[in-house]
């Protein structure tokens, strides 16, 4: 059996790193054993769903890697699942309600009100014809219920082990909704069957939709699929991501400059035993996929283990690779090989080098609050530097030169130097630091900061 999976995003909205672990999951496990992935657009919401949002996705998805073998578009197929809720309906499992959202919360909350579980009373099978055709005289549309069994649907799921829902404890849920239109349920299980999906994996929300959609599944004459729920990522806190999903879209991560391999590494280990380190490609991540590896408890997003991935690769990132994206930043095309290596090991993202560029190419800095004492050490430090070009011995040279003069060492002789060379109490080495900026411009922030 080739194992085949689908990722099914709604054009809905941008993706985020929830949906982003959903299809790297789907993606690892049939890619580790040479199996199809699937990208299929969820867009039966056709007042929601956008060609802007659906283009966005793919784009995500190719700048992650996740490249599909196969998709399609739900909104292409409202003929298949018309036909396949004409054959439920034959074998009287579809069945049309006339309550209103009004009248079913009502019944929901009497049921809760009496220690009963707010299960739908199909009270729309006791109907008679003539009272559906009073109902649709006032005007009322029925809605359309699958009939559960009231039976156990069981699987042995991927991750969580044998599952068991007693459909009895559910209500039968709407596959059509009044306007004609279909929720997920239904077209869901209608597309697994048409593209013979072999293995759904999603998270742990799903469980209970598991139960009613196995019915349907063997409702339709088609054996269920293998089904693997996923504990969900909440954030480094224990609480949810959904305030945070914004800042957390692929795009924004894209444009804050996070490497692809940075983002998957870290989804592909969160909740599992193996450590979260960065791999060096996606394959690598395929190949050491397992379901036996995933825990139970839900796995935490923190984007300080994001940053400390995403700084790990950059800076092992060869300048030759880098370049072309520190040319599209102010003064990257002035950039050099030893400008990067020396400026790397001080960078989370690629775009964080856009301030050492200012600082060895650009104009004249702010300039550091130097206090009196301070300013006139930087004038007496001005009056030995060298004057010939720097070397990378020249920042020894000159600081045992000012140390000699002015008594200072330590912090006191190198931190204001620091400051007024580049503006930042921290970053690269100095000696190196020094040679990039050249003599001129030390010279220049020297005579700007003396009194």
């Amino acid at each position: 059996m080739t194992v085949k999976v689908r990722f099914a995003p709604s054009p809905t909205g941008k993706l985020h790193v929830g949906n982003i672990r959903t299809a790297l999951v789907n993606w690892l496990f049939a890619k580790g054993q040479d199996g199809v992935f699937v990208l299929r657009i969820d867009d039966t919401d056709l007042e929601r769903s956008t060609k802007e949002n659906e283009d966005g996705i793919r784009q995500d998805l190719s700048w992650l890697g996740m490249t599909w073998d196969e998709t399609f578009k739900q909104s292409e197929k409202f003929d298949r699942y018309t036909a396949a809720a004409e054959e439920l309906k034959a074998k009287g499992l579809l069945y049309p309600c006339y309550e209103t959202a009004e009248e079913l919360e009502r019944r929901k909350k009497i049921a809760l009100s009496r220690g009963k579980p707010p299960v739908y009373d199909r009270a729309a099978l006791e109907l008679t014809d003539a009272q559906r055709k009073a109902l649709e005289a006032e005007g009322r549309k029925p809605h359309w219920r699958f009939k559960l069994s009231g039976g156990r649907a069981e699987w042995l799921d991927l991750v969580r082990g044998q599952q068991s829902i007693d459909t009895s404890s559910v209500s039968d849920p709407v596959l059509i909704r009044e306007d004609g239109s279909f929720l997920y349920t239904m077209p869901s299980v209608v597309d697994d069957i048409d593209a013979k999906i072999t293995h759904v994996i999603r998270g742990e929300d799903h469980v209970t939709n598991s139960g009613a959609q196995i019915e349907i599944f063997l409702a339709l004459g088609a054996n269920p699929p293998e089904m693997a729920h996923m504990p969900l990522l909440i954030g480094a806190d224990g609480q949810g991501l959904s305030k945070r999903l914004g800042s957390l879209s692929a795009q924004e991560l894209r444009n804050s400059g996070f490497e692809p391999l940075a983002i998957l590494s870290l989804l592909a280990k969160l909740g599992t035993s193996d450590p979260v380190e960065a791999r060096d490609s996606l394959q690598q991540l395929a190949m050491e996929f397992s379901f036996t590896k995933m825990g139970r408890a839900p796995a935490r997003f923190d984007e300080n283990e994001l940053n400390g991935l995403n700084a790990h690769i950059v800076h092992a990132m060869d300048f030759a690779i880098v370049q072309p994206r520190l040319a599209k930043l102010a003064y990257g095309d002035k950039a050099t090989p030893e400008f990067w290596d020396a400026i790397r090991k001080n960078l989370v993202t690629v775009p964080d080098a856009a301030l050492w560029l200012t600082i060895v190419y650009g104009g004249g800095l702010t300039g550091p609050d130097l206090s009196d004492e301070d300013k006139a050490f930087i004038g007496e430090a001005a009056k030995v530097f060298p004057a010939d070009d720097v070397t990378l011995d020249t920042w020894k040279t000159w600081t045992d030169a000012v140390k000699t003069k002015t008594g200072r060492k330590g912090k006191q002789l190198f931190m204001p130097l620091r400051l007024v060379l580049t503006d930042q109490e921290h970053g690269p080495e100095m000696d190196r630091m020094l040679m990039l900026i050249g003599a001129d411009k030390a010279r220049d922030r020297l005579a700007q900061a003396a009194p």
